[in-house]
């Protein structure tokens, strides 16, 4: 298109009628572009006009018309977009969002598609950047009158992003060692901006109609059916998609591959089809199974059609997070997707069951109703990851999803008993304060308020307060307050429940309460304070706590609401034993006073099943808690036998990191005495229920691990014959990575678990043995995997904050991997970016496990020599606080524990 780039000097000295409020008092000073870019003529006699991260409310987008062409080749792209727009305020200003696109015209057009240049026959105006915010504003030299529609309309360009935001490159190989490159988008939470010029922020809604140019070998994906393909010129072809529903600009997505499918119709006619690289097609079956089951299953829970005609899922060789919930095209990492009944477990299988559950639920909560802004949004996030266990729960029972809820919460109570905590409403203005939103609190805390609250409303009061919540907020943006709305139709005792102020307690403040319950005589005497690991708490906290209890005096669980900081509740005389938190389905940890523990700790002993479960509070010695968990012998269940399991586990895994050879040692030999029965009774093999061989991968695992000899036997008997069959032998897959893990102990079996790691088909296995390699412990082997993380071709850089983790498991590779992050971390921010997911578990992961004095110190000092960097991310406290957690532990814990292992070992 032939532009003709002049602006005429009285131009610029239009009045800027109607944003005063946002100019005036808000200029940028000096405005700045792009290198290389060439700024139109007069352009730098105007300011940036707007000063606010959040852009001004007075123009609205109606309708993207989106254009673009990639080039697979020179990895860059072109692209055109059209906007319709409703102007709410008199201006001669569009602000919007743009990063890291070259803008090269930019025109308005009014509603009879003239443009609004009358005084010269010119269109090109001028666009102003602000690349700390990630704005462009583009100058109209006449007035844009309120209550009139535009069409902005801006040609631009860009390089195929090198990380796992925007529109950005990913490559896979063939088993023939060829490479084949294909473009995929991830935007959320803010990163639409660096595909195409937009109103970047979830609340402006917007229909979207997406063309996109490619050659005839790929095929071109997006958040709706192709209408029309046509031949733009030989070789290039144009697929014109469907206008998409009003929906929030992180959610657009396109996917230009190679890829082939398979696909299936739901009952209600909504086309569902599976996409994954030729080579793994085998692999996509299960998943498609799943959809379809899983799309039945939401349409009658929130008895709200699905209003797309199609779902695609798509599993993309390089994705950071684990999937996306683009509406119409869901993304996912190849393992999140994925399954091959030969290599991948019981586990993979439930992780790809959830997986999916969680990203269908999102099209309605998240795409349908959209958080208002990215401080709520565990509305998003807490909604799907709670969803993954009703519908899991729902269409595919025999996978016990029930019992990962339990962990879960206990996950979130482990983050939430740090001072560093935060509410799972919080503030979050810039892109990284948006990025750490997307956390522990927000999806494990969030899914556990709303179990506790689903519980406490009863199952049918629950769901047709969320169904009128969908409802009513269908296709626009909600807020906390909007959904108590929705759900306050309750009575309690008789009375109406003040849902917004009981849960505001739980979503405004931090932090998760304790009970202290003390008995006196007839009555149950309770205590709340906030329940910290760190610090003893300063401030009140107060909480609206449905609590539930359970006695020996009848079968029922009886329920309380307290909204006090002390309390009682009548029980009687003739009552033994009182358990709190009866159904586990509390958010909150108890505390039982007075020998309440003891009497706990009998009655166990005795009667096990009669106190199906309990949380140790971490306020009790360590020697008390040992002797709490001893009745585990008597257990038969899987919950609280891998609960015990972890809880050993993960302060065994501290201990044998420091030099305390002789309780390493003791602690290891009472671990698997403890467990001997258990651990004799497990096969090598796939055999029994879901939950029996969760049980056994885990325990097999820990006794290889703890060296115990037939179980290392075993292993090393299996690896051999794998490697003697020349791979053709499938290992049964729920010890696989047990049977890796000892192979890899010495160089021929690492060799050939590495050889095969590069050759894999299968992303589950090759998981499998990337942590078996981890294993080793050959620190040069250790820091050459690290080399290959960061180097990206053997190990995709999508793996690499995984594997960090996996060394700094390891006695041998826990300082290793610190060393690594410290000396790679401008790297590390550069490939992952600031407030990621992927930087948050490398501070977290590789830290996690110090406890002495000397490392908190170590830390400390790299934060400070980072200090730019850390006091912008939440996880550096988060760090501190859970090392602190750890020193203080190991000082209250480590000589009573020393002394408790003796005389066990006696």
């Amino acid at each position: 298109m032939a532009l003709v780039r002049l602006l005429v000097l009285s131009v610029l000295h239009v009045s800027l009628i109607g944003c005063q409020h946002a100019q005036s008092s808000h200029q940028v000073s000096s405005p700045h572009h792009p290198e290389g870019e060439q700024s139109p003529l007069g352009v730098d006699n105007l300011s940036f006009p707007w000063s606010r991260l959040r852009l001004p409310r007075y123009i609205i987008p109606l309708h993207y018309r989106l254009l673009l062409h990639p080039n697979l080749t020179g990895l860059s792209f072109n692209g055109s977009v059209q906007i319709q727009i409703d102007v709410q305020n008199n201006t001669n200003w569009v602000v919007l969002h743009s990063k890291s696109l070259q803008i090269f015209s930019a025109t308005i057009l009014d509603q009879n598609l003239t443009h609004l240049s009358d005084q010269v026959a010119i269109n090109v105006l001028p666009v102003l950047h602000n690349p700390s915010h990630e704005q462009i504003g583009i100058f109209s030299p006449r007035v844009l009158s309120s209550g009139q529609k535009y069409s902005l309309y801006i040609e631009f360009g860009a390089e195929l992003s090198e990380g796992f935001y925007g529109f950005y490159k990913s490559t896979y190989r063939t088993s023939t060692g060829g490479i084949r490159t294909l473009a995929s988008t991830h935007f959320e939470p803010t990163s639409a901006r660096m595909a195409f010029p937009c109103f970047d922020e979830p609340t402006f809604k917007a229909n979207f109609s997406v063309r996109i140019r490619r050659s005839p070998e790929y095929i071109s994906l997006s958040n709706m059916p192709v209408v029309k393909t046509v031949e733009v010129s030989a070789g290039l072809l144009e697929d014109q998609f469907a206008p998409s529903v009003k929906m929030s600009t992180y959610l657009v997505a396109f996917v230009i591959c190679d890829f082939k499918s398979v696909t299936a119709t739901t009952s209600s006619g909504v086309q569902v089809s599976i996409y994954a690289a030729p080579e793994k097609w085998r692999q996509t079956h299960y998943a498609l199974e799943v959809a379809v089951k899983m799309l039945d299953f939401y349409e009658e829970y929130f008895n709200i059609r699905y209003p797309l005609p199609k779902q695609d899922l798509i599993a993309i060789p390089d994705f950071q997070s684990g999937a996306m919930e683009n509406w119409g095209l869901t993304t996912y990492r190849e393992t999140s997707l994925l399954f091959d009944p030969l290599t991948s477990s019981v586990s993979d299988k439930l992780w790809v069951t959830m997986v999916i559950g969680h990203e269908l639920a999102h099209q309605w909560f998240g795409n349908m109703v959209t958080m208002d802004w990215w401080n709520d949004i565990w509305l998003n996030e807490g909604f799907a990851r709670y969803m993954e266990y009703i519908s899991v729960e729902a269409t595919y029972p025999d996978l016990k999803v029930e019992e990962y809820l339990l962990y879960t919460c206990f996950a979130a109570i482990g983050h939430d008993s740090l001072n560093s905590s935060r509410p799972i409403s919080s503030p979050a203005d810039n892109p990284t304060q948006i990025k750490e939103m997307f956390d522990t609190v927000s999806y494990d805390k969030g899914a556990c308020v709303l179990h506790m609250l689903r519980h406490f409303l009863t199952d049918e009061v629950f769901q047709s307060g969320i169904v009128r919540y969908l409802r009513k907020f269908s296709y626009r943006n909600a807020r906390n307050q909007d959904l108590w709305d929705s759900l306050v139709n309750y009575l309690f005792a008789g009375e109406h429940l003040d849902l917004t102020a009981m849960m505001n307690t739980w979503t405004l403040q931090k932090g998760i309460p304790l009970i202290t319950v003390t008995r006196k005589g007839s009555r149950l005497i309770l205590r709340q304070d906030r329940f910290l690991r760190t610090v003893l708490p300063s401030d009140p906290f107060l909480w609206h706590i449905p609590l539930t209890y359970k006695t020996d005096a009848s079968s029922t669980i009886h329920r309380h609401l307290m909204t006090t900081h002390t309390d009682s509740i009548h029980i009687g005389e003739e009552v033994t034993w009182v358990k709190v938190n009866a159904d586990m389905t509390g958010y909150y940890v108890v505390h039982y006073e007075d020998g309440g523990w003891d009497g706990m700790a009998k009655l166990l002993r005795e009667n096990h099943t009669m106190c199906a479960y309990v949380f140790v509070a971490g306020h009790l010695p360590i020697n008390k808690a040992l002797d709490l968990i001893g009745y585990l012998r008597l257990e038969t269940h899987t919950v609280p036998l891998l609960q015990g399991l972890g809880y050993l586990e993960s302060f065994y895994q501290m201990i044998e990191k420091r030099n305390e050879h002789d309780v390493t040692r003791n602690l290891g030999m009472y671990i698997l005495r403890f467990f001997r029965a258990v651990i004799d009774q497990q096969t090598w093999s796939d055999s029994g229920s879901v939950s029996e061989r969760r049980l056994r991968s885990e325990v097999l695992s820990l006794a290889c691990h703890l060296n115990d000899p037939p179980c290392v036997e075993q292993a090393r008997h299996n690896f051999k014959e794998w490697l003697q069959s020349n791979g053709t032998l499938n290992l049964p897959t729920d010890v696989a990575e047990t049977v890796y893990s000892v192979g890899a102990q010495d160089d021929h079996g690492w060799a050939s678990l590495l050889h095969t790691y590069n050759v894999s088909l299968s992303e589950a296995q090759k998981n499998k043995i990337l942590y078996a390699l981890t294993c080793s412990r050959d620190t040069n082997k250790l820091q050459r995997l690290l080399e290959l993380g960061l180097e990206g071709k053997v190990i995709r850089l999508q793996d690499l904050s995984g594997l960090i983790q996996m060394v700094a498991r390891n006695p041998r590779g826990h300082h290793l991997a610190w060393n690594f992050v410290k000396k790679n971390w401008d790297l590390l921010v550069q490939k992952f970016q600031l407030g990621s997911s992927c930087i948050r578990n490398i501070l977290i992961t590789t830290t996690h496990q110090f406890s002495s004095l000397e490392d908190l110190a170590e830390v400390q000092l790299f934060f400070e020599s980072i200090k730019e960097h850390a006091s912008r991310l939440r996880a550096t406290q988060l760090v501190l606080d859970n090392l602190q957690k750890n020193v203080r532990w190991i000082q209250r814990n480590l000589e009573t524990l020393r002394s408790w292992l003796t005389e066990q070992m006696k």
